[in-house]
C-alpha cells in the first residue's frame, strides 16, 4: 500500500516538473512591452501605456501621450480655456 502511495506521489512530482519545463520551452510570450518601449502615463485617467501605442497630441509647446482619443480630446478641452 505504501509503495503505491509513494509511486503516485513521485508521479505527481514528475508531472509537475515536466509541466514547468514545457512551459519554459514553449514560445516565450511577452506580457509586458519590450525594454525599448517606455511606459508613459496618461494625464487624464492616469493609465500607463507603451509610448509606441500611445495617442500623441501637441498641447502648446509640450507633447502629451494618451491612452485613447477620448482622453486626448478631454485634455484639450480642459486646456483650451
Amino acid at each position: 500500500m505504501y509503495r503505491l502511495l509513494l509511486a503516485l506521489l513521485l508521479l505527481l512530482v514528475l508531472i509537475f516538473l515536466l509541466r514547468n519545463v514545457y512551459r519554459g520551452f514553449k514560445g516565450k510570450e511577452r506580457r509586458y512591452p519590450v525594454h525599448g518601449d517606455q511606459m508613459v502615463q496618461d494625464p487624464v485617467c492616469k493609465v500607463f501605456v507603451p509610448r509606441g501605442s500611445a495617442i500623441v497630441r501637441q498641447v502648446g509647446p509640450v507633447e502629451h501621450c494618451f491612452c485613447s482619443h477620448s482622453c486626448a480630446d478631454e485634455f484639450q478641452k480642459q486646456h483650451q480655456a
